[in-house]
């Protein structure tokens, strides 16, 4: 026997929320989409799962990708002060060596 096509994310979405919402059962859900009640469980255990763990992590702790570019911010923040040190060092040396402009007068 040949497997049925794959349901799109979306609609599984779709149809979890209609379960969730109690507009279907399961059964009629899976009826519907041409899948065993069991998908349609797993569907729905999933997005819980998912939905708990976005709550549990809450504004705790940073993801994985904010830690990131926190680290990202602290480089390039650090990177740019010492160009900018740089840059003052080099100014100064060049003032001494050439005297004082006419303009700075």
């Amino acid at each position: 026997m040949a497997r049925p096509a794959a349901v799109p994310s979306e609609e599984k979405v779709r149809i979890v929320l209609s379960v969730l919402a109690g507009e279907v059962t399961v059964a009629e859900a899976a009826r519907r989409a041409n899948v065993s009640e069991q998908s349609v469980g797993n569907w729905k255990r999933q997005f819980l799962e998912a939905g708990r763990s976005g709550l549990m992590a809450g504004k705790s702790e940073p993801s994985t990708r904010e830690q990131q570019l926190a680290a990202e911010i602290e480089d390039l923040t650090q990177a740019l002060g010492e160009a900018h040190l740089q840059a003052r060092v080099w100014k100064k040396s060049a003032q001494r060596r050439l005297g004082p402009s006419r303009t700075s007068r």
